[in-house]
């Protein structure tokens, strides 16, 4: 396992989610959503001894630390060197009750003695305004209310209060329960409570992945792939994140620190069709829901990332209170890339959507009133094809006509005739046809660089761009069109480096880059997969694994000299292409056990 640095694993119910350290330490906690202020920043503040909550178990020397099988629940286990051990759970609830999803805005934590006698200390130390520790707080019979503006958080413990608002350490002879959450009255016992919750959370992955479809090899992996995605929904508006943090840099003094816990259209088309592979086809609906409420009468200024409540400004701005990660800043709130042309989006919409015509599991396929309501994007893309825009890598400072862009829009235009086939609307087939093979037809033409052996990443460019590698996948060219696989040589030659995977290598508005992509790995993967070259493409996902952390997650970079992982946590985009390589390279169940038997 090579992927120190962000060694965290991730709780979450759909609604809030969490971020903890091995030691048990949670570091990072928004409220009351995945884009709010954190209660929780340390990940991001430098190491200063803020924005954080956990168990100090004095004279400890060993820790263990992991998620419980096929679960979002994370145990640690903190052990001394006198025989003394604390088990910590941590957990944030969901489960079905009264017919509804319950997934509140908390997250439980039981600590038990499992040895010895056990001298801990418990520290909350929440902050708010992005990095200014809370200094207001009042306390109750069994909790204590930190004062957070707007959005006060309390903490519910069975714990001596005292002793947690001290910070004195106390010999845990007995189990204890901490619930944090929005301001709100506990009700029922906590020990009762606590543990009813813990099982029945536990109960509800079980059989979410119990309904999972998945491939023979690497089962484990595309579960905690797929937990991890889910993880990333905001479920009440259908809005899927890119990642859970903000600011944790793609290169250390690189600069490139963006907020990812907004919506791209780009990326939840990735998730959506990731799950979809594996049976988990509800966030699509979701998704598509979330799509509509935005688009409804102007798909012509459809931007390509909204916040979790898509009418959320997205203005980007610095939180000066916050040094950053490994002091690494600036902290961004906000993107500006909402503002940027990015054409691909509408083709990422409509690719979306089409399983929804297609897909015979759905309760409510898609008809005539939603291909009209997705039709404006088509006309969008038609219209945009062969515009500049900022491209796929969201470039700050220049546009240009970018293959992957108008790859994306044949793509939209191509979908929305296959479905019109299906609604048979023979005049709409014909005419989104028309329009897909125009853009095609010029799409390779402008994109082939006859100098390079390649497609380029901009229209008559010369830079090597490893988004292309998708326009075998897209359908735009077959997988063994001669200039498709000279260009899957050229990108292993030139944008690999042992196996790591760079998006380009050319200078861009920061400079050089200087770490790989992980999504970009699994797309050669696959290319490299559908061009014959089999067994190299295994041995690069069976390498890409040793990546993940202790927890099984990716971020989004990769320094291909250390192995560290860098970016957004945990990654979509990364989870993603894990699960479309893995299920790609393995055999079906029927390959494995039966094909041949005798």
């Amino acid at each position: 396992m090579s992927g120190y640095g962000l060694d965290l694993a991730v709780i979450g119910n759909g609604r809030t989610a969490a971020l903890i350290e091995p030691s048990s330490r949670i570091v990072w906690w928004c409220l009351p959503r995945y884009d709010g202020d954190p209660v929780f920043c340390r990940l991001v503040a430098a190491g200063e001894e803020k924005g954080f909550t956990d168990v100090v178990l004095e004279g400890q020397v060993e820790t263990r630390s992991d998620y419980v099988r096929n679960t979002a629940i994370v145990v640690t286990e903190l052990i001394d060197d006198k025989g003394g051990a604390v088990r910590i759970t941590d957990f944030a609830p969901r489960f079905q009750n009264l017919g509804r999803t319950f997934r509140p805005p908390q997250i439980m934590r039981i600590i038990e003695p499992i040895g010895g006698m056990p001298r801990i200390t418990i520290r909350f130390r929440p902050t708010h305004r992005y990095g200014v520790p809370v200094a207001s707080r009042s306390s109750g019979s069994n909790h204590i209310r930190y004062w957070r503006d707007d959005v006060p958080v309390r903490l519910t413990s069975d714990a001596p209060l005292s002793y947690i608002e001290n910070e004195a350490s106390f010999v845990l002879t007995r189990p204890v329960r901490m619930v944090f959450g929005t301001d709100e009255p506990f009700e029922g016992t906590l020990e009762t409570t606590c543990r009813d919750f813990c099982e029945r959370t536990h109960d509800y992955w079980l059989e979410w992945v119990r309904r999972l479809a998945y491939s023979v090899d690497w089962q484990d992996e595309i579960i905690r792939a797929g937990i991890t995605l889910k993880l990333s929904s905001y479920e009440e508006t259908g809005a899927i994140v890119a990642a859970l943090t903000t600011s944790i840099p793609e290169a250390p003094g690189a600069g490139r620190n963006w907020d990812y816990r907004y919506c791209w259209m780009r990326d939840a088309f990735f998730v959506v069709r990731a799950l979809n592979r594996i049976g988990a086809t509800r966030m699509m609906e979701d998704f598509i829901s979330y799509i509509l409420s935005i688009a409804a009468g102007r798909a012509a200024s459809i931007r390509p990332l909204y916040g979790i409540v898509h009418t959320d400004p997205l203005e980007e701005r610095t939180a000066p209170d916050l040094a950053g990660y490994d002091g690494d800043g600036p902290v961004r709130i906000g993107n500006a890339a909402s503002h940027q042309s990015q054409h691909d989006v509408y083709g990422s919409i409509i690719m979306a959507a089409t399983p929804m015509f297609f897909d015979r599991r759905l309760p409510r396929p898609g008809d005539l009133a939603l291909f009209r309501m997705i039709e404006p994007f088509g006309e969008e893309a038609a219209r945009l094809a062969f515009e500049p825009d900022a491209g796929i890598w969201e470039y700050r400072g220049r546009t240009r006509i970018h293959t992957h862009s108008a790859a994306m829009c044949w793509a939209g235009c191509q979908r929305l005739a296959a479905i019109a086939a299906r609604l048979n609307l023979t005049e709409r087939a014909r005419y989104w046809d028309e329009h897909a093979k125009r853009i095609r037809d010029a799409t390779l033409e402008r994109a082939w660089n006859p100098r390079r052996n390649a497609f380029s990443g901009a229209f008559e460019g010369d830079e090597l761009d490893a988004s292309v590698l998708l326009l075998s996948e897209l359908g735009l060219v077959s997988s063994d069109d001669p200039r498709f696989v000279a260009t899957v040589d050229a990108i292993d030659r030139e944008l690999r480096r042992d196996f790591h995977v760079m998006r380009y290598i050319a200078a861009d508005d920061f400079g050089l880059p200087e770490t790989a992509f992980l999504i970009c790995r699994f797309w050669l993967i696959d290319a490299l997969f559908e061009v014959g070259r089999r067994e190299k493409a295994r041995e690069m996902f069976v390498d890409a694994l040793r990546l993940r952390n202790r927890y099984g997650l990716l971020s989004e970079d990769v320094h291909p000299a250390t192995g560290r992982l860098w970016g957004n946590y945990p990654q979509t985009y990364s989870m993603s292409g894990l699960i479309l390589t893995a299920i790609k390279l393995s055999p079906s169940w029927g390959d494995r056990f039966w094909h041949g038997s005798s």
